[in-house]
């Protein structure tokens, strides 16, 4: 697969996460979608397991919207990418966006792409 083609799928992937972060399903679809064994390593500084996840997203807050800008991809072979992007999110209220340097760490396991690593990076807000 040509390395274009494989970024929109991963993307696909990382649009639907977002999409069940809005709409209060993120706890389902990252349920299915991470490895027994994956992480995300968050940008508060937390390392949280497959189970911690399903957990925490049961608790967290819905985002009113997000944006996903300068996706790239590094091909690391056959069955595994890397989808490095910024993520801008919205919650409701006044506070500001949050963003951060994304990327995501995919396998291919039974013929499908499965989410084994996801970390944060918080871009700081602009000194104004």
């Amino acid at each position: 697969m040509a390395n274009k083609e494989l970024l929109v799928e991963l993307l696909e992937i990382e649009h639907r996460g977002w999409s069940s972060l809005c709409d209060g399903t993120g706890a389902d679809f990252y349920g299915s979608i991470m490895i027994d064994d994956g992480v995300m390593v968050l940008a508060h500084g937390v390392v949280m397991d497959r189970d911690a996840v399903i957990a925490s997203l049961n608790e967290a807050p819905p985002w009113r919207t997000y944006e996903i800008s300068d996706a790239r991809l590094v091909n690391t072979g056959d069955d595994a990418a890397v989808v490095v992007y910024t993520g801008r999110a919205y919650r409701d209220g006044v506070e500001p966006a949050f963003v951060g340097l994304m990327s995501s760490v995919y396998v291919r396991k039974s013929g499908g792409w499965r989410l084994a690593l996801y970390q944060q990076t918080v871009v700081p807000a602009a000194e104004g």
